[in-house]
């Protein structure tokens, strides 16, 4: 009997003892991240192209530079960013196109017209160099995703815009609107359309989305009315564009003026 407990005793022990251990091993541990390590693995242009990978990739690079090097017009002369103060001739070039294709898909859209044109200087990335102008071109040009906008502003935004003009001092790309820059830097003179500014009136203005939800600063647009994404790339549009005509025009009318 005394073995007996004695041995009762001794279970009661070692179970107390597992149910411990198991408790102990089941619980969440906590692990803190101590050391991070890594390396570099080069790859050279000699170990990336294999000539296998060359074969497989060859016909797909020739088909996309076919395209891209199928000459759609003519360009006589250099149209480049840095051609003068207030305008200049690839952001005229731009602007006017802009308005000529938006034009034909807000028409058909929205049964109004584009009254004038704005877009940013910084937004041009290349040249349009003279001689044959290509799809590849346009994708220099305009390398960025950006969609062809419309938006409604009042009188007074347009007022704002000339403004916003007159102090960046940079030749923003403008059609469709003149004025010229008084002595004491304030717009006068404008015109739309050949019309007098009307600060009452809605004027359809084409940009583009980065802008039109007030990129570069350009505030005055987030106060518009009515918004008309055209779902028409800039790149597009002046792909479009060159694919209508045979020689490119180059714009020589002055837009903006000074006292």
């Amino acid at each position: 009997m005394v073995k007996l407990k004695k041995y009762n005793g001794f279970l009661k022990l070692f179970v107390i003892f597992l149910t411990l251990f198991f408790i102990t091993s089941c619980s969440q541990k906590n692990y803190n991240l101590t050391k991070i390590e890594g390396k570099q693995l080069p790859i050279t242009e000699k170990e990336a192209e294999t000539p296998a990978m060359e074969n497989f990739i060859k016909p797909y690079r020739d088909h996309i530079n076919k395209d891209l090097d199928s000459i759609l017009a003519y360009c006589p002369e250099n149209l480049d960013k840095s051609t003068g103060k207030w305008q200049t001739s690839i952001g005229n070039l731009l602007a006017d196109v802009c308005i000529e294709r938006g034009n034909i898909v807000f028409k058909a859209r929205e049964k109004k017209s584009i009254d004038l044109c704005f877009l940013n200087h910084g937004g041009i990335r290349a040249i349009l160099p003279k001689g044959n102008v290509t799809t590849r071109t346009a994708y220099e040009i305009m390398p960025f995703e950006n969609n062809l906008v419309v938006i409604a502003l009042k009188g007074q935004q347009i007022l704002e815009m000339t403004s916003y003009i007159i102090k960046e001092k940079k030749p923003h790309p403008l059609s469709g609107m003149t004025f010229t820059i008084a002595k004491d830097n304030t717009a006068k003179n404008i015109l739309i359309q050949g019309k007098p500014l009307d600060v009452n009136k809605v004027y359809y203005v084409a940009t583009n989305d980065y802008l039109a939800n007030g990129g570069d600063s350009m505030t005055f647009f987030a106060k518009g009315v009515e918004k008309f994404d055209l779902n028409y790339k800039l790149r597009n549009v002046l792909i479009d564009y060159f694919k209508s005509v045979d020689t490119i025009p180059v714009a020589k009318d002055i837009r903006i003026t000074e006292e």
